[in-house]
């Protein structure tokens, strides 16, 4: 499936007293990922809501490896894992510069709608996109 990849310098306020990224940082780093993977693919969150339809995070799933510290350039490589339905998948991996695996992840979010708060099957203009 496609996939999209970014790099991020580690900053100081991300790391916690031993040095290290703090935990709940991989998960921005996540999303970080999912949003350049859909605007990479033509598709922006504030589009979608400006269209009716949000995207909550439903699951998350972070297996740690080996940790980034401050200054450090990470790669976080974001993949779809499916065709999108009413959720869609990712998985990621996020390495060094070295390429060592520091984590990995997955996520699982779904489309809602705005007004009536449920879920709801993908919209037909990021299916579309994908069949490209």
């Amino acid at each position: 499936m496609k996939f999209d990849e970014i790099q991020i310098r580690v900053r100081y306020g991300e790391t916690d007293q031993m040095g290290v990224v703090y935990h709940g940082n991989y998960a921005l780093y996540l999303e970080m990922g999912r949003v350049e993977w859909l605007r990479k693919m033509g598709i922006s969150y504030k589009y979608m809501e400006e269209n009716g339809i949000m995207l909550p995070v439903v699951s998350l799933s972070l297996n740690y490896k080996k940790p980034a510290g401050y200054d450090d350039v990470i790669n976080v490589k974001t993949q779809l894992k499916n065709k999108p339905t009413a959720k869609i998948e990712f998985d990621y991996e996020i390495t060094n510069e070295k390429g060592e695996i520091l984590t990995t992840a997955s996520t699982t979010l779904v489309f809602v709608d705005m007004e009536t708060n449920r879920p709801v099957k993908a919209p037909k203009y990021i299916l579309d996109l994908l069949e490209d």
